[in-house]
């Protein structure tokens, strides 16, 4: 892994931002988006993405892939054993990605610029992580107003303006907060879970021989893995944005240790707990079957529970905001140079508010577990070969070393398109469509194979390898010029 720091930087920042206000400043409102973040304003420990990562999994959204994952039909004891492995894996790209926040001090969208292009970035993969935001805050949106709903007996559609309004003000504050209300959450949903998880395995709704391993069916199985991997790999896009104001000489190794295991862990105990309560309760939507589970442990526990469940929903709805705002930028960004203030970041947050609240109508929870079954497996597809390609150019391209002010500079050394890396993503979806399995569409191979899903183990290599190969013709002495005459990042490689 390189290891990289940061100098003082021989020029100023490379994106201007707009300073923030006295009033602005003293409740420690964030005014930077996609810029790079100076040495000067770095702050924090790698502890901090613990808690972050770990309450990014506590919450209704999280829970209710599990309920998600058993209705694929593998039995629950072998959708656990999916679950715990299609959560370790997906966890080990996302943590790879985190670790290189502090190291180059810029959102994970722009980092994308070397491998895709000024403009083939914003037309490929940040088009895609906005879908991304706005599946993710569709899937919130649905389950925040179930549970206004069954707390407070609010209509859906009231009960998700009041919990996206929150969480919009977590999201404009911005990156500090949404730190800070992670660490304040942490204990008591490590509480919360451990109820639940006595609640769970204590239900008396169990069937008989729940939990007996069953037969193995290779479709169903490989399915589930897909979307506990998905669901990992899709933090992937954004991981990054709550790492970059760490100081730089924050290591590699500490920035994807304290990510991995705090959201890996995090996630098999939430997605296996959701699964259990929905084989107690098979019939009922994911809040109801979290209540009845929690009631059925202690009378009116369930109440409890939802409403610690729904808050965590509101720390992760403000980091979906947050990061739906950070693309919309940064597609700005690339057809109009933006200087980064509270205004833009406020707009960009209204319009991902309303977006989500129309998708979100349309959906509606009788059809939750269908649209967030397809949205995860999708997620997983898109951003398989992304996330190969991102990752070889950033640990064995160029190992760590990128010229900040280039990044931000449409006729610079990355160019406008950068034909290695979307040739390279092109080519590594396209060998895996015929190992899809998903709800309109099954390859032709997967067909084959039983149903089994196999695509991300084939996207991943040949997505990586070819960008590898297109890299042999770059001229990264030059490159490594440059970034030593820009003077921002110094590297040993």
């Amino acid at each position: 892994m390189p290891s990289i720091s940061a100098r003082t930087p021989s020029a100023d920042p490379p994106r201007p931002s707009s300073s923030p206000g006295p009033a602005a400043a003293s409740i420690g409102l964030e005014v930077h988006s996609v810029d790079w973040i100076p040495t000067a304003e770095r702050h924090g420990t790698p502890a901090h993405l613990g808690a972050l990562w770990f309450v990014g999994n506590i919450n209704l959204t999280a829970m209710a892939t599990g309920v998600t994952a058993l209705s694929i039909g593998a039995g629950l004891l072998w959708t656990i054993v999916a679950t715990v492995t299609g959560s370790l894996f997906g966890t080990l790209f996302m943590a790879f990605h985190s670790a290189q926040g502090p190291q180059l001090g810029l959102p994970q969208l722009v980092q994308s610029r070397p491998q895709f292009g000024y403009l083939g970035a914003a037309l490929t993969v940040w088009v895609f992580a906005l879908v991304n935001y706005v599946a993710y805050n569709t899937s919130d949106a649905i389950l925040s107003g179930d549970a206004m709903h069954t707390l407070f007996g609010l209509g859906s559609s009231a009960g998700y303006f009041i919990a996206a309004a929150v969480a919009a003000m977590i999201a404009l504050f911005g990156y500090r907060w949404i730190h800070r209300v992670s660490r304040w959450l942490a204990w008591p949903l490590v509480a919360v879970m451990a109820v639940l998880t006595a609640a769970a395995l204590g239900d008396a709704a169990l069937p008989k021989g729940a939990f007996t391993l069953g037969a193995f069916h290779a479709g169903p199985v490989m399915t589930v893995f897909v979307i506990t991997a998905g669901f990992q790999l899709g933090w992937a896009p954004y991981v990054s944005d709550y790492s970059r104001y760490l100081p730089a000489n924050v290591g590699v190794r500490p920035a994807f240790w304290w990510t991995y295991l705090s959201s890996g862990l995090s996630a098999i105990w939430v997605f296996g707990i959701g699964a259990v309560i929905s084989a107690a309760h098979p019939d009922a939507t994911p809040v109801e079957a979290f209540k009845a589970a929690a009631d059925g442990l202690v009378g009116g526990l369930g109440r409890v529970v939802v409403l610690a469940l729904l808050v965590g929903l509101l720390s992760v709805m403000a980091i979906n905001q947050y990061g739906g705002m950070m693309s919309m930028i940064s597609i700005k960004d690339s057809f109009s140079p933006v200087v980064a203030n509270q205004r833009i970041r406020a707009v960009c947050i209204g319009i991902m508010f309303f977006l989500v609240w129309g998708v979100a109508q349309f959906v509606g929870v009788d059809r939750f577990n269908s649209f967030y079954g397809n949205v995860l497996i999708f997620l997983a597809y898109v951003f398989t070969p992304w996330t190969a390609i991102n990752l070889v150019d950033y640990f064995f391209v160029r190992r760590g070393l990128y010229a900040i002010k280039e990044i931000f500079n449409p006729s610079g050394i990355y160019g406008r398109w950068g034909w290695r890396g979307n040739l390279a993503y092109l080519l590594g979806l396209l060998v895996m469509i015929p190992f899809m399995v998903s709800g309109p569409f099954t390859g032709p191979i997967a067909t084959a194979l039983g149903g089994a899903d196999y695509s991300m183990f084939v996207g991943l290599p040949v997505a990586g390898l070819f960008y590898l190969l297109f890299c042999r013709s770059l001229d990264l002495e030059a490159e490594r010029r440059i970034v030593a005459e820009e003077g921002i990042l110094e590297g040993a490689h």
